[in-house]
């Protein structure tokens, strides 16, 4: 059998000073890391905190890109923003959430500049496409408006006038077209509605919906009945341009308005008739 080796108590005493010596320094890297992490932690504490990362409502550390009808300023005051705050505790999902729920305001993006300091808002605006008008209907409550003014864009969505100064409500109110009715009831079908009208090959300048029944249009060839919306109403529109030699016919101050709630028979309703009449058969 072999003999185990002897361990002198030398050696022992060499071993537990060794050991010792790597407990030492396991515990000082140990030290040292949690000073530098301490350091960097309070140093990006102290330096989002100094003046220069702070956003002032009276600086121009917030810049507005892509407004044409909205003012700055007026962009600016939508911000859910605290005066001062720092700049990393601004949340840009939050703020652009925020400007979105804003009629005029169709799309956001806010970004943090850190280098300079900044906040950079992007608005993507809706473009106004008519002019709304929606009327007081009878027996209403007396101190119910008579009138609500605002705009629509090409997708329905109701701007109230007093979002816009009125500067940009004065150069909107020349808009060549004007819907009136509540926009609820028209809705759903106003995006159809809209492009049709802006194809047709006669011009039309309003659009009276508060009767679901019948819709009526303002045209350069007179009053127009369509009856209720229908996937129909490119067919309408064709028919009244066929009908632009109707002046040739019979005269304008004669015509109370065309018929073309059914586009095969369209009729003219004559001033101080009570009968329709097919312009075909004048």
């Amino acid at each position: 059998m072999t003999s185990k080796p002897s361990i002198s108590w030398s050696d022992l005493t060499q071993r537990r000073r060794i050991l010792r010596s790597r407990r030492r320094l396991k515990q000082l890297q140990f030290l040292w890391r949690i000073l530098i992490v301490t350091s960097i932690l309070g140093g990006s504490i102290w330096a989002t905190t100094r003046p220069v990362w702070v956003l002032h409502d009276e600086s121009n550390q917030i810049i507005v890109e892509g407004n044409h009808l909205l003012s700055e300023q007026a962009i600016q005051s939508l911000l859910p923003l605290k005066s001062p705050q720092s700049l990393l505790q601004i949340e840009p999902k939050a703020i652009a959430s925020a400007l979105k729920s804003y009629s005029p305001i169709a799309d956001v993006t806010v970004t943090r500049q850190l280098f300079p300091p900044s906040l950079i808002v992007q608005v993507q605006e809706r473009v106004p496409v008519a002019i709304s008008l929606t009327k007081r209907s009878e027996g209403s409550p007396t101190l119910e408006p008579k009138a609500s003014i605002g705009f629509l864009d090409q997708t329905g969505v109701w701007i109230p006038s007093k979002s816009y100064n009125s500067q940009v409500r004065s150069k909107l109110k020349s808009l060549n077209l004007k819907v009136i009715g509540s926009p609820e009831q028209y809705r759903s079908y106003w995006t159809q509605l809209y492009q049709a009208i802006s194809r047709s090959p006669v011009k039309v300048t309003e659009i009276d919906c508060q009767d679901s029944a019948n819709l009526i249009l303002k045209t350069e060839l007179g009053i127009v009945h369509l009856g209720p919306y229908t996937p129909q109403l490119n067919e309408k529109l064709k028919v009244l341009d066929q009908m632009r030699q109707l002046s040739t016919k019979m005269k304008s101050s004669q015509i109370a308005y065309i018929d073309l709630k059914n586009p095969q028979i369209p009729l003219v309703q004559m001033n101080q008739s009570e009968e329709l009449v097919n312009p075909d058969t004048q």
